[in-house]
């Protein structure tokens, strides 16, 4: 079971950038597909972006190709996602979420770990 701890959030104006990291607990953390996922307010939670075990496969949401991107580090058991061009739209609670799955995948239900997330906000 690998437990994930985000940090990096923050208030940011609309054109900027963050570097969101997340940290992993878990000796099999590279057997892990790790995902970030987003939360507005009123809305439901959302699939932002994911990696797969050795970092050379991702999968974005098309709300954020070209502006995000995910990567990891298994020797420090961490994820990190670079978000830059930020809209005030982007402005949620991130969180990152761990499988234990061969594939990627963008179901929120496919990730059973979760951090307890984030918050971005994005000023315009």
């Amino acid at each position: 079971q690998v437990q994930a701890v985000e940090s990096g959030g923050g208030l940011v104006q609309a054109g900027g950038s963050l570097r969101l990291s997340c940290a992993a607990s878990g000796r099999t953390f590279s057997y892990y597909v790790m995902g970030w996922f987003r939360q507005a307010p009123g809305k439901e939670r959302e699939f932002v972006a994911a990696v797969s075990w050795g970092g050379g496969r991702t999968s974005y949401a098309d709300s954020v190709k070209g502006r995000f991107t995910i990567s990891r580090d298994n020797a420090k058991n961490t994820v990190y996602r670079q978000m830059n061009s930020l809209k005030p739209k982007d402005t949620a609670v991130y969180y990152c979420a761990a499988a234990a799955r061969g594939s990627i995948s963008q179901e929120a239900a496919d990730f059973g770990s979760w951090g307890e997330g984030t918050q971005v906000t994005v000023s315009s």
